[in-house]
């Protein structure tokens, strides 16, 4: 069918339904305007969440021992490590830290001969497969070890005093975008604390009655 030059003007000015086809038109935009607004949203609240895991699990972690009536200078011993880092598991569940995701607490020392910082000892929790930032223990303290001067995290370095610890708090987490990788590859997070022992802390045996499920 041919349209004459007066129908294809009627054509022109006929106005019905313009604003429900720019709506069309518009409709994918603002749809994914607005899922990349929800996936950084989601990427923030997941980096806030590692990021107060760390914090939460080096502050349980200081505070182990406290509630030792017995006159004794504590000993911490592997149940306790055992039930701050599940205790820190359990935090991040929303973001399915378990799954993807590790916890790695660390004792920064004062090693007694030498005088170096060290890392006494170390524990983990959580399937993914990642190291501390900071290095394995260093029994020795030696004077050639990275963090002999003291551990940084980032533009601060952390120390230990003679005859107490920090306890030094990781999070690591493998963050998965909630619509795939349509705006982002998945990320791997890492967040850090420290927050030196509260009280007296035997520290000379370590971990008593470790418990091998946290080894790192």
């Amino acid at each position: 069918m041919t349209l004459n030059v007066r129908q294809i003007a009627a054509v022109l000015r006929n106005r019905t339904a313009v604003s429900t086809i720019e709506f069309a038109l518009v409709l994918p935009v603002f749809m994914i305007l607005g899922m990349y607004g929800a996936e950084i949203a989601w990427m923030n609240a997941s980096a806030l969440e590692a990021s107060q895991v760390a914090v939460a699990l080096a502050d349980n972690a200081s505070r182990l021992g406290q509630t030792d009536n017995s006159g004794v200078t504590p000993t911490i011993t592997g149940a306790d490590i055992v039930s701050v880092l599940t205790g820190a598991i359990e935090e991040g569940k929303n973001i399915g830290l378990n799954g993807d995701g590790r916890v790695i607490l660390s004792s920064l020392e004062t090693h007694a001969v030498t005088g170096k910082q060290y890392v006494h000892w170390q524990h983990c929790m959580g399937s993914l497969k990642k190291d501390s930032a900071h290095g394995k223990p260093d029994l020795t303290g030696s004077a050639l070890s990275a963090i002999a001067s003291g551990l940084a995290i980032g533009k601060t370095k952390i120390t230990a005093p003679a005859g107490s610890a920090v306890m030094v708090a990781e999070v690591w987490y493998k963050h998965k975008g909630l619509f795939g990788t349509m705006f982002i590859q998945p990320i791997t997070m890492h967040e850090e604390s420290a927050v030196i022992v509260r009280d007296n802390r035997n520290l000379t045996t370590g971990i008593s009655n470790s418990n091998p499920s946290t080894n790192c």
